[in-house]
C-alpha cells in the first residue's frame, strides 16, 4: 500500500491578514515603477516599512532577492521618493540600512496602516511565497507572479487573476504551470499547486464579504430579538426573595454591583444578569478569523486585561463585566461573538478567570498570578478561590 498524501500545511494567512497582502501588492504596482525588479524589491522593502515608515534591508538580504540589475532597481525607488542610502550598495553587507518610504510615515496619510501582527504575517507570507520550492531559483518575474496569484487565492486554492498583475508577469506564468506552484490554468482562472496551497491569500469578492457581513449582522438581529422576547420583568418582591436564599459570599458580591456608584447598572439590568440563565453567544466561523487577526494585533492583552481587573476591582468593588472589561481598554466596535471569543480566549490562556456563570467576576488568572499581577491582600494560598 503507497503511504497516504501529507496532511495540507495550515494557511499562513487569514481572510484580513490576505486582504492586507493584497493592499501591499497593490500599492506596489502603482508606484512608478518600470522593472520587476524595482516591484519586487518595493514588496519587501515595503512590508518591513509597513509600520514605522523605515524597512530595514542589508546587502545580504538584496542580494537573496537575485535580481537581474539591483542597482536598477535601487535607483527606481529613489526616483519614486524612497530614501535609499548609497551604503545598501557598496557598505557592509550584513549592516541593516533604513530605508525611508515616505508615504508610510506614522500618521493620517499612512498607506498601509497594519497592526504589528498582521504585518509580520504578512511580510512572513511574502518571503515564504518567494523562496517556496517551485519558484525559488525562478526570475524576478515568475516571482513577483507567485505573490499576486497566491494571494488572489481562496481557501478552495481557485483564484482568478488580478487586474493589476504586471504585464511583465504575464509570461511568467507558464513557468510557474510548468513548476507546479499553479496545478491548472484556464485563461484567468488557476488553481495553486496543492504543495503550496497554504500560500492562499484567502480571497474573497465583494460580494462574498457583503454576504458574510449581512448574514452576520442577520444572526445578531435574530440573537437580539429572542433575548427581547424572553426578557420577562423581575419584581423587586422577586429580586428579594432570590436574594434571600443565595450564600452569604454571592450575596455579598450582588450587593457590591447592586450598589457600586461608579457603575450605576438599573435594578432590571442587575437582576436579571444574576437571575437569568446567560444566552449562548454564537461563534460563526468568520468571527473566528476575526478573532485570530485581532489576538495578533493585541500581544498583550492577556495582561492588560488582567491588570485592568485589579484597578477596576479597587474602584468598583467588583469584577468588570466583558464589555466593560473591552470598552475599558479601547478594544472598541467588537461584535457580541467576537467579545465572548477574546474574553474566552484570554480566560482560556490563564490570564483572567471567573465565576462563571456569576456575572462581574473577571479576575488575575493563575497565568497572572504567577506574573505577580494579584488582588490587594490576596496571598498565595487563595490565588486559585473565588472571587
Amino acid at each position: 500500500m503507497p503511504p497516504p498524501p501529507p496532511a495540507p500545511q495550515p494557511f499562513l494567512l487569514t481572510p484580513r491578514q490576505g486582504e492586507a497582502a493584497r493592499e501591499l501588492l497593490s500599492y506596489v504596482v502603482g508606484l512608478p515603477l518600470t522593472s520587476v525588479d524595482a516591484q519586487l524589491l518595493a514588496v519587501v522593502v515595503g512590508i518591513r516599512a509597513a509600520r514605522t515608515g523605515v524597512g530595514n534591508l542589508t546587502g545580504t538580504d538584496l542580494r537573496s532577492l537575485r535580481l537581474d540589475n539591483p542597482e536598477q532597481a535601487v535607483a527606481e525607488l529613489v526616483a519614486a521618493g524612497w530614501q535609499v542610502p548609497g551604503s545598501l550598495l557598496d557598505g557592509d553587507p550584513d549592516k541593516p540600512t533604513g530605508i525611508v518610504v515616505p508615504d508610510m510615515a506614522p500618521g493620517p496619510q499612512h498607506v498601509l496602516p497594519l497592526g504589528k501582527g498582521v504585518r509580520s504575517k504578512v511580510s512572513g507570507w511574502a518571503m515564504r511565497t518567494r523562496l517556496a520550492k517551485p519558484v525559488k531559483k525562478a526570475s524576478p518575474a515568475a516571482r513577483l507572479a507567485a505573490l499576486f496569484l497566491a494571494a488572489y487565492c481562496t481557501d478552495e486554492l481557485v483564484g482568478e487573476a488580478p487586474d493589476d498583475l504586471p504585464v511583465a508577469c504575464y509570461p511568467a506564468v507558464a513557468v510557474l504551470l510548468e513548476k507546479g506552484f499553479l496545478a491548472q490554468v484556464s485563461g484567468r482562472t488557476y488553481r495553486l499547486g496543492p504543495a503550496v496551497g497554504h500560500l492562499a491569500g484567502m480571497f474573497r469578492t465583494p460580494e462574498e464579504a457583503a454576504a458574510l457581513a449581512a448574514e452576520e449582522a442577520a444572526r445578531r438581529a435574530a440573537n437580539e430579538a429572542a433575548a427581547a422576547a424572553e426578557l420577562v420583568e423581575i419584581t423587586p418582591d422577586q429580586w428579594a426573595e432570590w436574594k434571600s436564599g443565595i450564600s452569604p459570599a454571592l450575596l455579598r458580591h450582588v450587593e457590591a454591583v447592586e450598589q457600586c456608584s461608579s457603575c450605576r447598572c438599573s435594578f432590571g439590568r442587575v437582576a436579571k444578569a444574576f437571575m437569568s440563565a446567560p444566552s449562548p453567544v454564537p461563534a460563526p466561523r468568520a468571527s473566528a478569523s476575526d478573532h485570530d487577526a485581532w489576538r495578533e494585533a493585541h500581544p498583550e492583552c492577556g495582561r492588560e486585561a488582567a491588570e485592568f481587573t485589579v484597578a477596576f476591582r479597587a474602584e468598583h468593588g467588583h469584577g468588570p463585566s466583558y464589555g466593560q472589561l473591552c470598552k475599558g481598554l479601547g478594544w472598541k466596535k467588537l461584535s457580541r461573538s467576537l467579545r465572548g471569543l477574546v474574553v474566552s480566549g484570554i480566560v482560556a490562556d490563564g490570564w483572567l478567570t471567573e465565576t462563571s456563570p456569576v456575572p462581574w467576576t473577571l479576575r488575575p488568572g493563575k497565568a497572572a498570578q504567577a506574573q505577580g499581577i494579584v488582588l490587594p491582600g490576596q496571598s498565595a494560598a487563595a490565588r486559585s478561590g473565588t472571587r
